[in-house]
C-alpha cells in the first residue's frame, strides 16, 4: 500500500515549481506586463519548460530562450524557474524592472503556499503546544498571508502606473522627433532660398538705382523739344511705363522682403541655431509663431495683443514655440468664422502669466478634466492625434510651471500658463 495515498502533499519531498504555483495566481501578473507593453511573459521550470504564457508568440519564441529581461524563482533558496519576459514596446531597464517584481511577487507566494503545504507537519507539533502558542503560530500565518495577498493585489496598480509614465515618454519621445524634424527643415529651406533670394534682392535695388538714371536721360531728351521724339514718347506711353515701373518694383522688392521675413520666422520658430537654453522674449516667441501660422488665421478673425513687459525667462525656444503653435491652432480650428483671440501677458508677484481667450465653443464639462491625457482627442478620427495638450503639459510642466484650461462665463476657452521666473546666470 502506498504509504502517501489520501495525502495532498507529503513534508520533506522535493516540490517543484508547479506543486507550489497554480495558474491563478501566475496569470493576472503575467497579464498585467503584457498590459503594460512587453509582448511575451512567461514562467518557465528549471528545466526551460515553459508552465504559463501570456502574449502574441509562437512556441518556438517560447522555447528560444532569447528573452530580454527574466528573474530566478527560489524555493527554500534552490532555482525552480524563472520569470522570462521579451518583446513589446518597453525598454529594457524596464523589461528587467517588471521582471523583478514579478519574480519578487512570486517568490513571495510560493514561501507563502509552502507555508501552508507545511501545515500537516505544523499541526502534529503544536498538539503539545499550549493554547496560546497555537494561537500566535495562526495570527503570524495570517498576517504573512494578508501580506503577500496585498502585494499581489497592489501590482497591478503600480503596473498601471508605470504605463502611464511609459504613454507620457512616448508623447515626449515623438515631440523631440518632430522637433528635430522642423528645425532639419528649417535650416534646409533657409538655405535653399536664401542664397536666390539674395541675389533676386541685390538685383532689385540695383535695377532700382538704375531706372532712376535711364528715367533721367529719358527726360532730358525729352526736354530737348524735339517734335519727333515727343510723338514718339506719347506713343510709346512712356509716362504710364515709367510711373507703372516704379511701382511694380517697389512692390517686387517688398515682396521679396515678406519673402526673406517668412524664412527668418520660421528658422527663429524652431531655434536649429540655438545651443540649448538660453534667454527667451515670450512676447516675442508668440508673435513669431502667429507669423508662422499666418496662413491658417481664418479670414476676419481678430487677434488682440495686450502684451506687458516680460522679464527674460530661461529655457528652450523650440518646445516654447511648439506650445503656442498647438494653443494658437486650437483656437484657429474652434471657429472658423467670427473668431475673436486676446492674447495677454503679463509679470506679477515673480509669475509670468500668459492667457489665451477666445470665443470658440469652449470645452464639454464632462471632459475638461482628459483633455491633458495622451491621445484624447474630439476631434473626427485623422483629424487629430490627442496629442498637443498633452505635449504643451509636459513642455510647461518640464518648465516648472502650470497650464490650465477653462471655460469662459461670456463662452469660449480660456487657457492659462504660468511661469516661474529665472535669473540669467550671466547677468
Amino acid at each position: 500500500m502506498d504509504l502517501r495515498e489520501g495525502f495532498e502533499y507529503v513534508v520533506g519531498e522535493d516540490k517543484r515549481l508547479a506543486d507550489v504555483l497554480d495558474e491563478g495566481q501566475v496569470m493576472p501578473l503575467l497579464k498585467s506586463a503584457v498590459k503594460a507593453g512587453i509582448g511575451l511573459a512567461a514562467v518557465v521550470d528549471d528545466r526551460e519548460v515553459p508552465l504559463w504564457t501570456c502574449g502574441e508568440a509562437s512556441s518556438t519564441a517560447v522555447m528560444s530562450g532569447a528573452w530580454d529581461a527574466s528573474r530566478a524563482l527560489l524555493l527554500e533558496g534552490e532555482p525552480v524557474g524563472t520569470v522570462c519576459l521579451m518583446g513589446g514596446r518597453v525598454d529594457g531597464r524596464d523589461s528587467q524592472m517588471l521582471a523583478d517584481l514579478i519574480g519578487g511577487a512570486l517568490n513571495s507566494m510560493m514561501a507563502n503556499n509552502l507555508k501552508r503545504m507545511l501545515t500537516t507537519e505544523i499541526h502534529t507539533r503544536v498538539v503539545n503546544q499550549s493554547w496560546d502558542e497555537l494561537l500566535e503560530s495562526n495570527r503570524q500565518l495570517a498576517e504573512s498571508e494578508k501580506k503577500y495577498r496585498d502585494l499581489a493585489e497592489s501590482l497591478e496598480i503600480r503596473v498601471r502606473e508605470r504605463t502611464e509614465e511609459l504613454k507620457r515618454a512616448y508623447v515626449r519621445l515623438i515631440q523631440q522627433e518632430k522637433m528635430a524634424s522642423i528645425g532639419q527643415l528649417a535650416a534646409g529651406v533657409a538655405h535653399e532660398i536664401n542664397n536666390p533670394l539674395g541675389f533676386i534682392l541685390s538685383n532689385l535695388h540695383s535695377l532700382s538705382k538704375y531706372m532712376v538714371r535711364i528715367t533721367s536721360i529719358l527726360a532730358y531728351y525729352r526736354g530737348l523739344g524735339d517734335a519727333a521724339g515727343g510723338e514718339k514718347w506719347r506713343e510709346l506711353k512712356l509716362d504710364f511705363v515709367l510711373d507703372d515701373l516704379k511701382e511694380l518694383l517697389d512692390q517686387s522688392v517688398s515682396g521679396a522682403e515678406r519673402v526673406k521675413k517668412i524664412v527668418a520666422d520660421l528658422k527663429g520658430f524652431s531655434h536649429v541655431d540655438d545651443l540649448g537654453e538660453g534667454m527667451i522674449d515670450l512676447n516675442g516667441e508668440i508673435e513669431r509663431t502667429l507669423d508662422v501660422l499666418a496662413h491658417e488665421i481664418p479670414p476676419g478673425a481678430g487677434i488682440v495683443k495686450k502684451f506687458g513687459p516680460l522679464p527674460s525667462f530661461r529655457g528652450n525656444g523650440a518646445p516654447l514655440c511648439q506650445v503656442f503653435l498647438n494653443l494658437l491652432r486650437n483656437a484657429f480650428q474652434a471657429r472658423p468664422e467670427g473668431l475673436e483671440l486676446t492674447i495677454a501677458t503679463v509679470h506679477e508677484e515673480g509669475t509670468i502669466r500668459l492667457g489665451f481667450a477666445d470665443n470658440g465653443p469652449g470645452v464639454a464639462e464632462d471632459i475638461l478634466g482628459r483633455i491633458f491625457e495622451p491621445f484624447f482627442t474630439t476631434r473626427d478620427v485623422g483629424q487629430g492625434t490627442g496629442l498637443g495638450l498633452t505635449v504643451a503639459y509636459d513642455i510647461v510642466s518640464g518648465l516648472g510651471g502650470t497650464i490650465e484650461v477653462a471655460n469662459r462665463k461670456e463662452g469660449g476657452a480660456f487657457v492659462l500658463i504660468q511661469l516661474p521666473v529665472t535669473k540669467d546666470p550671466n547677468g
